[in-house]
């Protein structure tokens, strides 16, 4: 494929680019704290400068406890409009093959990855070893054993390791998670989960299995298998999965279109999810109790997210949640915070063994036991 060529050749290409100011300039040094508390900011580094890295640059604008400080790109073009658009320092630029010196980079904390799924797993390692924190979009990693190695190297550095959970910080989300936990809908019976889109460009990493690590389930199932866990309040500890593939040439060997996948829990509540890369108008959750409801729709999206129970209207403000995660894991890196919803690496490896089980549950057509 052109574009994974594309991607892997720049992977080794120089960095270039001009900047302004230094590590030591004063109109840089201003930039790292925040002007109404004086607190330190959360100094971050973003490898991997597509679009989605360009959100959450945007979103950080909004920022008060985190910056963008430390780029990390194998185009050296981005590097340089990057760094002028965001005042990140020359020195503070870097490729896929001298990333490593960020550990001798006072002004970087952490680096966000925001790469192909398959790169995960090296990057994450290479990052811990130079002793900065990691922040790493989901899925973490292409399989199980990859999340463990990660966690434990982190571990083992002295490094915290995040996952790029936002929905783990939206507002409405985190108001039907209160309310459950407050008994406002009884025993919970029952939770559906529907993600998926119509997805375009036959040829993007994403329906590569080599980058990708799966299909649909990697990329957009991700968001009910996790969703159902925060929503239900249990650890699953069964799953059941069934799938179905219209377009094989577009959707190669390892590469999912569609996939129902059913979660059942100890209290004996169900899920009942369904992950795809063929159909639109889905992004819906809708959480069932003895006592009542809660709906979210659209559910994972970037926003705003709407929905109500069977008591209220789900009304709270909407902030780029990128921002929020941000603001938020600048706290969890910087004074040990605690989420309402876990972000950290356990979390993220918890649904890469679902993720598996649904996989081997498809393959053998029977019910698979959870170990979380």
């Amino acid at each position: 494929m052109k574009s994974r060529r594309k991607f892997i050749e720049k992977v080794a290409i120089s960095t270039a680019g001009l900047s302004l100011v230094g590590w030591n300039s004063p109109n840089y040094l201003m930039h790292l704290h925040n002007p109404a508390s004086k607190e330190p900011k959360l100094k971050v580094a973003l490898m991997g400068l597509g679009s989605y890295a360009n959100r959450v640059a945007k979103a950080m604008q909004q920022c008060n406890k985190a910056i963008i400080t430390g780029l990390i790109s194998g185009t050296p073009e981005k590097l340089e409009t990057w760094g002028e658009k965001y005042n990140v320092p020359k020195e503070s630029r870097y490729n896929y093959e001298n990333f490593d010196a960020i550990a001798n980079n006072p002004n970087i904390d952490a680096v966000y990855i925001i790469t192909p799924n398959a790169l995960h797993h090296d990057q994450t390692i290479r990052v811990a070893k130079a002793g900065k924190h990691v922040i790493c979009e989901k899925p973490m990693a292409i399989s199980a054993r990859e999340g463990k190695e990660m966690v434990d190297a982190c571990k083992k550095a002295g490094v915290k390791l995040l996952v790029g959970y936002r929905m783990h910080f939206e507002p409405n989300t985190l108001e039907v998670v209160n309310m459950r936990k407050q008994g406002d809908f009884g025993k919970i019976d029952f939770f559906q989960g529907l993600s998926g889109f119509n997805i375009g460009d036959p040829n993007q990493w994403r329906l590569d299995k080599a980058l990708a690590g799966g299909g649909a389930l990697v990329d957009i199932g991700i968001y009910s298998i996790n969703g159902a866990r925060y929503m239900v309040g249990e650890e699953p500890i069964w799953v059941t999965a069934q799938e179905t593939k219209t377009n094989p040439e577009k959707f190669k060997e390892g590469v999912d279109e569609t996939i129902q996948f059913q979660l059942g829990f100890p209290s004996g509540a169900v899920a009942s999810c369904l992950s795809t890369y063929a159909m639109n108008n889905l992004d819906k959750f809708f959480l069932n109790g003895a006592k009542g409801f809660a709906q979210l729709h659209p559910a994972t999206g970037y926003g705003p997210i709407k929905g109500s129970t069977h008591l209220k209207a789900l009304t709270e403000d909407h902030t780029p949640q990128q921002t929020l995660q941000m603001d938020a894991m600048a706290d969890i890196l910087l004074k040990g915070t605690e989420p309402a919803i876990p972000v950290n690496g356990e979390e993220g490896l918890k649904d890469l063994k679902i993720i598996e089980a649904i996989y081997k549950a498809v393959d053998q057509s029977k019910k698979i036991t959870l170990t979380l």
